[in-house]
């Protein structure tokens, strides 16, 4: 297929679909090894998306190497996070790392993925803006491009390449159309945030709400947060896991509605004060999307179903699955090894196969409210046990520790068998 023009454009080394957090690393690290890349954003920057705008360490790491130290700066900078259950409330330290700096930042996504997008055009990626791949180019059974559409224009045409990466978030149309599907035994997640002015708009603690109740005290599925950006603003949001038996009739709105009402009192929010209308979305998780490699293709990010089932983080998982993108893509184009590219699912079990297992495997558990509300219980009894249990959910584990995974099946186990049994039901 041609332009309307009948003009092809020129091949390329790699095109990226998406230039969002996966999208972006993945472009930033085969420029920066000096490779021709195209990347390809259907919308225009800034533009919003559904996030609860926090960077927790190993999201913070992928930045600095990627030499974004002193733009980070500007931003709200948290020391841990405040759990709030049953009365009681935790403040919890990032903990010392040697991988992993003790900070996080709250960025609001608009900014970030801008942010990330220009450091990649900076190191020799061209980024293209309203510009959509609407269909892949299949010869002989592998992808050679993408039919791109110019969305101002509604020009089409095409972009040959050499290798093709889908980032293109949870809803991968490219992906769909070479294969890929998400595992629907696998965790969804659902969230729902927005912004509302607040006194505490600068405390150096996001916090979770573990223990979510309505207006009248009853119990709520899901979970709460609150991620305070700096600038006279926080992020309030919630979340709910497809664990939940009833998760599809659960109206998220109202969820949200019910959680500004009844936030601690020291965020002093206000109803009717939300900054522009909430958005919401679906999450795949736990590396749930496959395959993630093809003939002349690779998913990464949200398209691979990376999110985090432990705490809902896709921000880290898409800048690291990026980098190893571009690793094994770097790799393929110097050797001419068309098969180099498998290594990359290889790479991402490697690196996350066990620990998404054992995450999947608490998904499941904590998606039965009875269940969900003794676990918090029990664990909001013990600060060491919650500082383990952080330690778990942000895959920040000390290389001298237990195996990641094994460590998080432990605690997990552990926590599961001080559950009376009528509890867990």
């Amino acid at each position: 297929m041609s332009d309307r023009a009948g003009r092809d454009e020129r091949a390329r080394q790699v095109l990226v679909v998406g230039a969002g957090p996966a999208g972006a690393a993945t472009s930033y690290w085969l420029a920066e090894a000096g490779h021709d890349v195209l990347v390809v954003e259907k919308k225009r920057f800034p533009r919003e998306k559904t996030c609860g705008d926090g960077l927790t360490p190993r999201a913070v790491r992928q930045l600095l190497d990627m030499g974004l130290g002193p733009r980070l700066e500007p931003h709200h900078r948290y020391e841990g996070l405040r759990a709030l259950a049953h009365g009681i409330t935790l403040e919890l330290s990032w903990p010392e790392h040697p991988l992993y700096p003790s900070v996080g930042y709250v960025v609001r996504r608009r900014e970030l993925d801008e942010l990330v997008a220009a450091r990649a055009t900076e190191a020799g990626a061209e980024l293209r803006q309203g510009t959509e791949a609407v269909e892949p180019i299949l010869e002989g059974g592998r992808v050679t491009g993408a039919v791109l559409e110019d969305k101002a224009t509604s020009r089409t045409y095409e972009v040959r390449a050499d290798y093709v990466v889908m980032a293109e978030g949870a809803n991968t149309t490219l992906g769909r159309k070479v294969g890929a599907s998400r595992d629907r035994g696998y965790p969804m997640g659902m969230a729902l945030r927005g912004y509302y002015p607040s006194p505490l708009h600068a405390d150096p603690w996001i916090e979770s709400c573990l223990d979510l109740r309505d207006r009248s005290g009853s119990s709520l599925p899901g979970y709460g947060w609150v991620f305070p950006l700096g600038d006279g603003t926080v992020n309030i949001g919630v979340g709910l896991l497809s664990t939940f038996k009833h998760y599809k009739d659960v109206n998220t709105s109202h969820l949200l509605d019910e959680y500004v009402a009844t936030a601690p009192a020291h965020w002093g929010l206000r109803e009717g004060t939300g900054i522009g209308r909430p958005t919401g979305g679906r999450l795949p998780m736990g590396g749930s999307v496959g395959p993630k490699a093809g003939a002349g293709w690779l998913l990464v990010g949200d398209s691979a179903g990376t999110v985090n089932p432990f705490n809902g983080e896709g921000i880290d998982y898409a800048y690291e699955t990026g980098r190893m993108a571009a690793e094994v893509l770097d790799d393929a184009l110097r050797s001419g090894s068309r098969l180099a590219i498998y290594q990359y699912p290889a790479r991402l079990e490697a690196e996350f196969g066990l620990y998404f297992k054992v995450a999947r495997t608490f998904a499941r558990l904590i998606g039965r409210p009875a269940l969900m509300r003794e676990l918090t219980r029990v664990g909001m009894h013990s600060r060491s046990l919650m500082e383990w249990v952080l330690r778990i959910m942000a895959n920040l584990l000390r290389p001298e520790e237990l195996g990641p995974a094994e460590a998080a099946y432990k605690a997990a186990a552990a926590l599961a068998r001080l559950v009376p049994e009528r509890a867990a039901s």
